[in-house]
């Protein structure tokens, strides 16, 4: 099918043969994941959008397509109009909608391996009111009519070794058999894909830039666990890994092995399992305990040797990214440098690290006004050049074996205006407060994001996204539990309280639409922070990401004493740590850049 409005057609075609008035297509696949394998990008299929979180419904009549803030400009330049309306999350719900555009008495299908079991209850709730009916398809539509939908990946698994992990995989199974003892359950089902990754010391190749594998998990009390994988993605030094407490098993196995837990107490994230694994169980007679995956919370808090890896990889990360910044000085004066040629080179400069193994995702390469589409994605369609007069935006990173980068700069093609230098600096101010800021033991984020926002608050200014997401260690470089974000915000986990070892993002940022974006991005880890004289455990933030922070937008005048003692001690640190590695004309630009204010 040519186009996307084909596409719609064949669909709704197919649901009147499926004798359903409707279908909710989610950007996830079957374990939850936030980005997902090509055979499972259903969204982009039928609606063209590219972001990385977004769903839809389809009607008969109408059809409706849901994204935040993040994507509230790329959704527009995506996706059809004249087929499509679009809605913002969190505004609006899908159950909401539903329950006032859904046709009276009709069926809605669902895919039951794509959608929580919360999200079922509330949709089938908001459906009953309008006298309509929610359905659980047994077969997707969408894979029905998508007659060349890409097979999932069968690229091998790798080992993580210890030396990067600082724990054994069996010795991580055995804590969480440990905590299922104590709970008085049997077994805890593992669906999300890096919870698997963490649990088994394995990586894989099976999500663009998330080195995670397609596959299901059951850890058990007593500390051993049946691995439900592809048995061809397995060489001799996996199974050799993995060891006699690992029992292995083919991934479609996965749904009949639930069926045998008849009598058994399972434990099963509500949030990271699907509903089609609640339904598999209820089926068998399984007690289901609803509680949060047991890998969750020491994923999230780094080893010793994890955080090490960390700062090894920013150090090296934080090299390539100088040699770009000073690249971008030295050839954007000549007109020829685009998005596109901008982030290849980027990448080619880390590629240069035999540590490197991806990109941790898509390059955010945005020049002028596509600067301004918080997760724009550069095309041969919309690539600019880096124009006098204007800001470029890069927000990018890498999965190296020890770590795992994220980082945002910002960077003045040009002499920048008075009103640029003015937002770049309150964005500055943000990343400052909340760099420096000290907390008592038990903060959540939530109530740390206004630290970032209240420079630009006091003009008038905000932006839609979360201040920080939470890193993996060579995993998923948005992780959970923890964020910086408002309270009922899209982006949800600001409310887990903050514990030395996670590692989070602190990126605020300004856009102005048609123009510019900005957004300072570092990593930083959690770490104890005393107090003299305290009456609590304090903590704080230590940065993680070095890389010059471009004082051509710096207007010295607005920061305080203290804020430009901040970045003078900052770009001190940056020098230390980077001007080693580099060489040359490389390594005075960086001194230059790094000059005090």
């Amino acid at each position: 099918m040519s186009t996307y409005a084909d596409r719609l057609k064949a669909l709704r075609e197919q649901l009147k043969a499926d004798r359903l008035d409707g279908f909710v297509v989610p950007l996830t696949d079957e374990h939850m994941s936030e980005y997902v394998g090509s055979y499972a990008q259903r969204l982009e299929w039928l609606t063209g959008f590219k972001g990385s979180a977004g769903s839809a419904v389809v009607l008969p009549e109408e059809a409706a397509i849901f994204t935040d803030g993040r994507y509230t400009l790329q959704v527009r330049s995506q996706v059809d109009g004249k087929d499509w309306s679009y809605q913002s999350v969190p505004e609006t719900s899908i159950a909401d909608w539903l329950k006032d555009h859904a046709p009276k008495g009709g069926r809605i299908g669902y895919d039951p391996w794509l959608h929580t079991r919360d999200w079922v209850v509330k949709a089938r709730e908001s459906l009953a009111a309008r006298g309509a009916e929610l359905v659980a398809v047994s077969r997707n539509p969408i894979d029905r009519v998508w007659s060349d939908r890409p097979g999932a990946s069968n690229a091998k698994l790798a080992v993580q070794t210890d030396q990067y992990t600082g724990r054994s995989g069996a010795d991580k199974r055995q804590e969480i058999g440990d905590w299922l003892a104590g709970q008085g359950a049997d077994a805890a089902v593992l669906s999300a894909l890096d919870s698997i990754a963490w649990a088994f010391n394995v990586r894989g190749q099976d999500v663009s830039h998330t080195p995670v594998a397609l596959a299901y998990a059951l850890v058990n009390a007593d500390g051993t666990a049946d691995l439900f994988v592809a048995s061809e993605k397995l060489d001799a030094d996996v199974r050799q890994h993995l060891g006699n407490g690992v029992r292995l098993h083919e991934r479609h196995e996965f749904e009949g092995a639930l069926a045998a837990l008849k009598g058994k107490t399972v434990v099963v994230d509500p949030e990271r399992a699907v509903a089609a694994i609640f339904d598999a169980l209820d089926k068998a007679g399984a007690k289901i305990v609803a509680m949060r995956d047991p890998t969750i919370l020491p994923k999230a808090v780094k080893n010793a040797v994890e955080i090490a890896g960390q700062q090894s990889a920013q150090a090296r990360d934080g090299a390539a990214i100088a040699r770009f910044l000073h690249w971008i000085d030295e050839e954007t004066p000549g007109g020829a440098v685009d998005e596109l040629s901008a982030s290849d080179h980027l990448e080619a400069l880390r590629r240069e690290s035999p540590m490197l193994r991806d990109l941790s995702f898509d390059s955010i390469s945005g020049a002028g006004p596509n600067g301004a589409i918080v997760h724009y994605k550069s095309s041969e369609k919309t690539n600019r050049k880096l124009e006098q007069g204007t800001l470029y935006l890069i927000d990018s990173g890498g999965q190296y074996l020890d770590g795992t980068t994220d980082i945002t700069r910002t960077v003045p093609i040009g002499p920048p205006t008075a009103e640029m230098r003015d937002r770049f600096t309150r964005v500055l101010q943000g990343h400052i407060a909340l760099a420096t800021a000290i907390f008592p033991k038990g903060v959540r984020g939530s109530q740390l994001d206004s630290f970032a926002r209240r420079p630009l608050w006091e003009a008038g200014l905000d932006y839609a996204h979360g201040t920080g997401h939470g890193v993996g260690s060579f995993l998923s470089v948005h992780e959970g539990p923890q964020r910086i974000a408002p309270v009922g915000s899209s982006q949800a986990g600001g409310d887990e309280p903050l514990v030395a070892g996670m590692i989070l993002s602190n990126e605020p940022g300004y856009y102005k639409t048609g123009a510019y974006g900005i957004r300072i991005e570092n990593l930083v880890l959690v770490v104890d922070r005393p107090v003299a004289g305290a009456e609590k455990e304090t903590l704080g933030f230590e940065t993680l990401t070095f890389a010059p922070i471009d004082r051509r937008l710096v207007e010295v005048a607005m920061l305080s004493d203290k804020e430009r003692g901040w970045l003078n001690d900052y770009h001190a640190q940056v020098l230390a740590k980077i001007a080693p590695q580099l060489e040359g004309a490389d390594k005075k630009w960086l001194e230059e850049a790094c000059a005090p204010l």
